[in-house]
C-alpha cells in the first residue's frame, strides 16, 4: 500500500481510499478509482486531492492498487 502524500504514487484509474472534506473529523474513508488529479504539487502533507469516477472529491490516504 502506497502513501497518498506523493503525486507520483497516484495514477488515473488507480484504486484508492480518500477522506472527503466533511469526513475529516471522523476520518471516514471512501473507496474508489481516480478520475482526475486535482493537486498540482508533487506532494501534500494531508494527501493529494483527487476526483473519483463517482465525482466525489477528497484527499488520498491510501493507494490500494495502481492501474497497470
Amino acid at each position: 500500500m502506497l502513501s497518498g502524500k506523493f503525486r507520483k504514487n497516484i495514477t488515473i484509474g488507480a484504486e484508492v481510499e480518500i477522506v472527503q472534506k466533511h469526513h475529516q473529523r471522523s476520518g471516514e474513508l471512501t473507496h474508489g478509482f481516480v478520475k482526475r488529479l486535482l493537486t498540482k504539487s508533487t506532494e501534500h502533507t494531508h494527501g493529494i486531492k483527487v476526483m473519483l469516477e463517482t465525482g466525489e472529491v477528497g484527499r488520498v490516504k491510501n493507494v490500494l492498487k495502481e492501474d497497470l
